[in-house]
């Protein structure tokens, strides 16, 4: 399958390649960690990056669970087999650790030449072998950092990456970081050949993961795919979130609970801990550390009001990823009608709830879009997009322009985000925004007031500034 998109992240590889081949780093060679949600992309990304190289390169895939003196013995196969320029020297070697086992890496790639090692899944390799990353460290010092070599440690566990190079851990300091994202709305658009309008609505329901978009075929609307979808089980719209969250959350576990509470539309932690507790309520014990868990994966986020005033106990909590939250909110439950054939009732439930559903879901993309499009002239020290509700959700306003976050110096615009088919941004909405925007600390009657909607913007109403689908997707050019 042609690769498509993916143009800023194969750049930051080539730039740390470049440093490799000009040998201009602290180092000769150069590391870097590649880290991303599962399913996002990674190692295809990462594959593609070392066949356009033109480079000698080795690629080991680590398999979850399996015994380490096994794992060695494949990953010294692999590499015997590759074409690093050394590979023969160590063909037959057997390797008792990972110390030895990374010594015959550093004895296979070229002193002469730029190469390429990739370690897939590190996460994995950290879990079978406690000495891995002090092996790592080791080899890396003393022999890989010398020759003209880029290493590439990918996983999915985040938070086990982003140990990987934390203070006090053994490989600390000699790595660049990466993180992949799901495709962007660019991205989206070109692969989907949607209008912009449109465009968004496949970014909600995919979620920008690759394997979703290209099996979106050019030109078909959102309803058509999702028609074309739901008849059948196969489908990697239905597949990919099953296979997403059981490679981490086993479905009888209190986080897979805690994830369909807050996919369902749950937000707050007391809203979480009665649904995701069955009979009773999950305890605050139980709760707080497994959230702190799941925020640490970058599986949810969580969101706190942004005003002048400190308000960090009156955090929102979402999934981190439209796909996600578009599968555990419709899917879920839909593929069961789906498996019997009944993939048009899936569909109908869609159909009633998408409207609302999509209403909250876009908030997030429409920040994330303005950030990119802020500061401006208009707004030069804005830097930071978020929301503000008070405690029972009333008001609760949907966009807060401000120099920074978590907690503003200045608020600069407030804003309402109206995605609707036919109705634009009307009187109504503006009215109802300035009733509200003196319940933000910070804001005043002479705050700009904005407005981001599907289809336009009503009259002459007097907005500072107004966005739309197109602005949304030029964010990301």
């Amino acid at each position: 399958m042609e690769f498509k998109g993916r143009s800023v992240d194969l750049d930051q590889l080539a730039r740390q390649l470049g440093l490799v081949v000009g040998g201009t780093g602290a180092t000769r060679g150069q590391a870097v960690i590649v880290t991303g949600r599962r399913r996002v992309g990674k190692s295809r990304l990462v594959q593609e990056f070392c066949d356009r190289s033109g480079l000698p390169y080795v690629l080991f895939q680590a398999t979850r669970g399996r015994n380490a003196v096994a794992e060695r013995a494949d990953f010294a196969a692999t590499l015997a087999h590759s074409p690093l320029p050394g590979a023969d020297l160590v063909a037959g070697l057997q390797a008792s650790d990972w110390n030895q086992a990374l010594r015959s890496l550093a004895v296979a790639v070229p002193d002469d030449v730029p190469s390429i090692a990739v370690l897939d899944e590190v996460p994995w390799l950290v879990e079978q072998d406690g000495e891995f990353e002090g092996a790592l460290q080791t080899v890396w010092d003393r022999h890989l950092s010398a020759k003209p070599v880029l290493l590439i440690l990918v996983g999915s566990d985040m938070s086990v990456m982003e140990a990987l190079q934390s203070y006090g851990r053994p490989f600390f300091g000699r790595a660049a970081k990466m993180t992949v994202q799901p495709l962007h709305l660019a991205d989206v658009q070109a692969m989907t050949g949607l209008d912009a309008a449109e465009a968004v609505d496949a970014l909600l329901i995919t979620g920008g993961f690759p394997e979703i978009v290209q099996s979106w075929r050019p030109g078909t609307g959102p309803g058509d795919f999702l028609r074309e979808a739901v008849s059948n089980p196969l489908s990697p719209l239905l597949v990919a979130g099953e296979l997403s969250l059981l490679g981490e959350f086993p479905e009888a576990s209190h986080s897979r609970a805690i994830l369909e509470a807050v996919g369902s539309g749950e937000r707050t932690f007391s809203t979480i801990a009665a649904q995701a507790g069955g009979v009773g309520a999950l305890p605050s014990g139980t709760l707080s550390p497994l959230l702190n868990t799941l925020l640490a994966k970058r599986v949810l986020a969580a969101d706190l009001p942004l005003s002048v005033k400190a308000d960090s106990k009156n955090k929102r909590y979402r999934i981190a990823d439209p796909y996600l939250r578009f599968w555990l909110a419709f899917l879920r439950r839909g593929i069961p009608l789906i498996e019997r054939g009944r993939g048009d009732l899936a569909l109908e439930r869609i159909e009633r709830s998408w409207t609302t559903w999509r209403g909250r879901a876009v908030e997030p993309v429409v920040r994330e879009s303005l950030l990119r499009l802020l500061p401006d002239e208009r707004w030069p020290q804005t830097e930071a997009v978020g929301g503000w509700w008070n405690r029972q959700n009333n008001p609760e306003i949907d966009l807060i322009g401000a120099d920074r976050e978590p907690v503003a110096g200045q608020v600069h615009f407030i804003g309402s985000v109206k995605w609707l088919e036919s109705q634009p941004f009307g009187r109504r909405e503006y009215d109802a925004l300035v009733r509200d925007m003196l319940a933000v600390p910070g804001a005043g009657p002479d705050t700009a007031l904005v407005a981001v909607s599907r289809c336009g913007v009503e009259g002459d109403l007097p907005l500072a500034a107004h966005w739309g689908p197109e602005d949304l997707v030029r964010a990301w050019r």
